[in-house]
């Protein structure tokens, strides 16, 4: 079984974002960026199924600049075999390459590499869209399991139990299919120095999204980005009907 993960470079989650002076995006100069923490989960849940014998090859992927390289290598210190990079210096988000694009890109991949599951994070941290896995298995027409906090792969078809409002639902779908990630899925390993050694000798392929037939051009235009305003601290009232005069009056919910 061939596994196939994508992977984003995104503001490392420990950073304090800063959005620029023009207000036109965040700022990323001089800035840690790391793989996107759901796509880690992603990268360890196919190590893990690989480790197991249930699958054979892991080829990680990421749309981006020369510098996602560094991600990619990291999939691979994990333990992906491969790395593919789809260069391009549209940034991923705020108006840059959008989820139907990105999605359009991994399914031209799929269609060339012919994988039998692909596994990614359900969401990205910086623009939080959770579009692009379910955006994906429409395009390809493959079964999806969304939000995956188990996975189970067995005789050709994979056991996916994920969290919905009402508490856990068990879905089976038959392979080839496509699983988004949750966070109870896993715990991912730190990579080791020696499988960071290895890595930098792993193949890494890098084409173009022209290469694949995608287009980059974004439908939509980000008009301006700010930082949310600072919460206030709340108050106290002595009595019930303080506060429903606090609701009427002030704060004129009733």
């Amino acid at each position: 079984m061939k596994i196939l993960v994508p992977i984003k470079r995104v503001i490392d989650y420990n950073v304090r974002v800063r959005v620029k002076a023009d207000s036109s995006g965040v700022e990323l100069a001089n800035i840690k960026m790391s793989v996107n923490p759901f796509d880690e989960i992603a990268i360890e849940e196919a190590v893990r199924l690989k480790e197991s014998g249930k699958a054979t090859e892991i080829i990680a992927v990421t749309i981006g600049p020369d510098k996602a390289q560094e991600q990619l290598r990291t999939a691979m210190a994990i333990g992906a075999d491969r790395g593919i990079l789809v260069k391009t210096d549209a940034p991923i988000d705020l108006g840059g390459v959008e989820p139907l694009a990105v999605a359009r890109t991994l399914k031209a991949l799929v269609e060339r590499e012919k994988p039998d599951l692909v596994i990614m994070g359900k969401q990205s941290i910086d623009d939080d869209s959770g579009q692009t896995g379910q955006m994906l298995a429409a395009l390809l027409g493959w079964p999806q399991g969304t939000f995956a906090s188990k996975l189970e792969v067995n005789d050709g078809k994979v056991t996916v139990t994920r969290e919905v409002d009402g508490g856990l639902e068990t879905l089976t779908l038959t392979l080839p299919a496509l699983i988004t990630t949750d966070l109870r899925l896993n715990e991912p390993r730190y990579a080791k120095l020696p499988d960071i050694m290895k890595a930098k000798k792993k193949e890494l392929e890098i084409t173009d999204p022209s290469a694949l037939g995608v287009d980059y051009t974004p439908r939509l235009q980000v008009l301006k980005v700010s930082t949310p305003p600072e919460r206030k601290g709340g108050g106290r009232v002595s009595s019930v009907d303080e506060l429903i005069d606090k609701l009427k009056n002030e704060a004129k919910v009733i």
